[in-house]
């Protein structure tokens, strides 16, 4: 029952051949530098697991993703696509996504409301039996609106930090009603994806768009989870200092104990000069934090909504808005401060207008989890009652293995005699 009403990106370009050509060109760099999901496609072109599975996704829509769409397609499934963020998809990657045989992709960069939901239904519209998403709005429209396909679907995975965290709480209520992996949780997706990713790309994002220095600047990361500490480790290695807020005492106690100055946000707002939201959380910099902002601050937001920052509070205090540069808005206060809003206060590394999200490496370990946890759906589904699951360690170590032997590192393993010690409990002084 594909939706016809609202049409893949091919039918929304002016030129989609040039599109498919160019967006191709991006894919094929990327995929050199994904040795995981190389690894993970051959297995799958051989085995063909996903031969009759129809697969819905809602991701950002750019090159490294479009590797793991492709390499889900290659093992058999019927894959229909759309973005995750209005500002994040590539159209042209998006189109040499839907010239594929067995993808349809309605992603398209710049959609209103009204649009980005309606490309989210005509993925739902193809009635899937498996759901990859990154925030969780898919899964949360499948809920919602069209409740009589979840008997149909054996179950799903969750990329995001943000999603994680609305699943469980679906889950808390009793009303999540299919299996879905948090590929967020595992340490393949924090330590690296989470860490490295956010920080490096966020502040290369950031950089880019302003063509500023970090060295000297104070920047303020607000959050100190996963993304926030790969955001301050990376600010401190371009020689920023670093001020931490945080709202859970043990990780202000460990962003303290790291050497970061630690403050509540309305101290902060007053020395910032750069503002860096990771919370998933949202009012997180509100009316009050504007207030004593000084003149040309930086505002950026590195979660995964635009609620971060609370743009209405700060629309009201404007007395003009301008754009100040490409991808940055300029907010005109009474007293003649300016504070600067970079792209839009969505998820920066994707939606500034020349960022490229997380490094392609770093994608690679994500994207190969997100790809054998849709192989244990399909496989293992019915082990799964509905609700929210981590993911099987093995599945884990799997990738990182994968990884270490693209890389040629070795490593040790346990003797069978180091393997007894540690399962057994009799082992005294």
């Amino acid at each position: 029952m594909t939706d016809a009403r609202y049409p893949t990106i091919t039918e929304q370009l002016d030129d989609p051949d040039a599109a498919r050509e160019e967006g191709r060109r991006k894919m094929d760099w990327a995929a050199q530098h994904m040795p995981i999901l190389e690894h993970v496609r051959e297995e799958f072109v051989d085995e063909q697991p996903f031969e009759g599975e129809r697969i819905a996704m809602a991701m950002h829509v750019e090159a490294k993703t479009a590797i793991l769409v492709e390499t889900l397609a290659e093992g058999g499934a019927d894959v229909a696509v759309t973005g995750c963020n209005p500002l994040s998809t590539h159209d042209d990657v998006s189109a040499a996504l839907d010239a594929h045989e067995s993808i349809t992709s309605y992603a398209k960069r710049g959609v209103d409301d009204e649009e980005y939901y309606a490309a989210i239904e005509a993925v739902i519209g193809h009635e899937p039996t498996i759901t990859v998403d990154d925030g969780m709005d898919l899964v949360a429209a499948i809920h919602e609106e069209y409740p009589e396909l979840i008997d149909g679907i054996v179950g799903g995975a969750e990329e995001t930090t943000t999603g994680v965290h609305r699943l469980r709480a679906m889950d808390d209520d009793g009303a999540l009603e299919y299996p879905v992996f948090a590929v967020n949780d595992t340490p393949m997706k924090r330590l690296f994806d989470n860490v490295h990713g956010t920080g490096e790309s966020s502040l290369a994002s950031i950089a880019m768009t302003t063509n500023l220095s970090w060295a000297g600047k104070n920047v303020v990361v607000a959050g100190y989870g996963y993304c926030g500490k790969g955001v301050a480790k990376k600010a401190a290695g371009q020689n920023a200092n670093v001020i931490v807020t945080e709202v859970e005492p043990r990780r202000a106690l460990e962003a303290h104990m790291e050497g970061y100055e630690v403050m509540p946000m309305d101290e902060a707002a007053a020395v910032g000069d750069v503002f860096l939201t990771t919370t998933g959380n949202r009012d997180v910099i509100v009316e009050e934090h504007f207030e004593k902002m000084q003149d040309g601050v930086l505002l950026a937001n590195a979660g995964h909504f635009d609620i971060e920052i609370d743009l209405d509070a700060l629309d009201d205090l404007a007395v003009d808005r301008y754009e100040a540069r490409d991808g940055v808005e300029a907010y005109e206060l009474e007293d003649g401060r300016r504070l600067n809003v970079i792209a839009e206060g969505r998820l920066v590394n994707l939606a500034a207008p020349v960022s490229l999200g997380h490094p392609v490496e770093v994608m690679d370990q994500s994207f190969g989890i997100q790809a054998v946890c849709v192989r244990e759906l399909v496989e293992n589904g019915e082990a799964y009652e509905a609700g929210v699951h981590d993911v099987p360690d093995e599945l884990d170590k799997e990738i990182a293995e994968i990884k270490l032997e693209a890389e040629g590192v070795e490593f040790d393993s346990l003797t069978d005699t180091q393997r007894e010690y540690m399962d057994s409990w009799d082992h005294g002084t």
